[in-house]
């Protein structure tokens, strides 16, 4: 942490993930203690924030207890027992709404934990409850009209990002020690990017899907939120599929994007920022450029796609119940549902070759450095079109990405850049070496 970043002055809210493994084996602090505390800032902290949509504090509180009497008797599940986590609403957890955002889910109660979901529990975290969304996944605002407006916990008025706004809201806020979000074209990095936390993307297949509600089965990721990329490897090295990966040395790519996206000011000098201290750490670096990849137009296919297994995802619900989808999402969903099969198939097809064309281009180098969003978090109202520029390429190649912050601009709003890798290991590593913290938000400090 910076000299001038300020974190919780609640240890067992500073402590994070890692932090906490430390205490329960200590017997500094228990399982209990732990969710105690975040469930009472919840109480306390939620109401102005809007992050959290449902809380389960009869199994929260019984989950924890559980888990303290494993670490009492020095026999826990995994490291992250006790450790006190939210869910993104698309992500079904037995007993609570499972609402994906929508209205028309509102009642919809999960009858079983998706495999997500399951694994934590497997694992001994207790489970928190649920936070907000963007509705349906297909946003970047996190301005919910079923739910409410989640804020960006630095900035009141402001965005937290989208479409896992509650999850990236609730994480910087120190509302849990982790979250998790999901990622279409970069749904879990632009909320952690705007709230100045450590949001991890995996590689295509690495964690479940089963039992989330999907906006695109096609592009859609499940991944960690967390305040360290240590925090977020622990989250990670539980739910995902894959094998537990070293770090791959090597070349370090940087990416020229001049000319193909408009970069805010204040994001480009961060940007170089972090370039001149990958250059202090010795990193080798080189300049790479996507001269054939149209940033614009590959987002709008991912857009396209995204609406149209929206539509199928939803297709029933709509016909029931289309007053339980906001005129904006259902006009979305429909376009998607209109669309011929030859522009679909040409979507398709341009998204496959482009991301087979940047796998190549990458594949010399051991990671790809470029800023999270062209932008920081901003106003609510008219969100800029191009947020997911940057952060779509690593779910069109399927490659791992992790957004990391990166410092303040001087109004006092995260900077974030991203690392995309061969391998998860190496994104949240080179993440951790790079970042800068924000510190906590000021007013969630206590």
């Amino acid at each position: 942490m910076s000299a001038m970043a300020e974190g919780f002055s609640n240890p067992i809210v500073e402590a994070g993930v890692v932090g906490l493994r430390t205490m329960f084996a200590a017997r500094a602090v228990t399982p209990v203690e732990a969710t105690e505390t975040y469930m009472w800032r919840i109480a306390r902290l939620n109401p102005a924030l809007g992050a959290v949509t449902d809380v389960d504090a009869p199994g929260a509180r019984a989950g924890a207890r559980a888990s303290a009497a494993r670490w009492t008797k020095g026999l826990p599940l995994s490291p992250i027992d006790g450790v006190p986590v939210l869910v993104k609403a698309n992500i079904a957890i037995t007993g609570l709404p499972w609402t994906a955002g929508i209205g028309a889910y509102r009642h919809r109660i999960a009858q079983v934990d998706a495999e997500v979901v399951a694994r934590l529990r497997r694992a001994g975290a207790v489970i928190l409850g649920s936070v907000n969304m963007h509705e349906g996944a297909l946003g970047a605002t996190t301005d919910n009209p079923w739910f409410g407006r989640t804020q960006n916990p630095h900035r009141e008025g402001f965005t937290p990002g989208g479409s896992s706004g509650g999850s990236g809201a609730a994480a910087a806020a120190g509302l849990c020690a982790a979250a998790l979000g999901t990622d279409t074209m970069g749904s879990v990095r632009i909320p952690s990017a705007y709230c100045g936390i450590f949001g991890h993307k995996p590689g295509y297949g690495a964690v479940s899907d089963a039992g989330a509600t999907a906006l695109s089965w096609t592009l859609d990721h499940i991944g960690p939120h967390a305040r360290s990329a240590a925090d977020c490897a622990a989250m990670l090295h539980e739910i995902a599929d894959v094998a537990k990966d070293a770090a791959v040395e090597g070349v370090v790519g940087v990416l020229a994007f001049e000319g193909q996206v408009e970069v805010a000011p204040e994001v480009a000098d961060a940007f170089a920022d972090t370039l001149a201290r990958a250059r202090t750490l010795g990193l080798k670096i080189e300049i790479v450029r996507l001269s054939d990849y149209d940033f614009g137009r590959m987002r709008r296919l991912g857009l396209l796609v995204s609406e149209a297994e929206g539509f199928v995802v939803h297709q029933a619900m709509l016909a029931d119940h289309p007053e339980g989808f906001s005129e904006t999402f259902r006009g979305m969903l429909d376009w998607g549902g209109r669309q011929p099969a030859h522009k679909l198939a040409n979507a398709y097809r341009e998204i496959a070759l482009a991301g087979s064309a940047v796998r190549a281009i990458f594949a010399p180098y051991a990671a790809i450095l470029m800023p999270t969003a062209p932008q920081t978090a901003f106003a609510f109202g008219d969100a800029p079109a191009n947020q997911a520029d940057f952060t779509a390429i690593a779910n069109f190649t399927g490659l791992p990405a992790t957004a990391f912050p990166v410092g303040m601009t001087s109004a006092g709003l995260p900077l974030s850049c991203q690392v995309i890798a061969r391998n998860e290991a190496t994104a949240l590593g080179l993440a951790e070496r790079l970042a800068v913290s924000v510190g906590a938000p000021a007013g969630y400090r206590g």
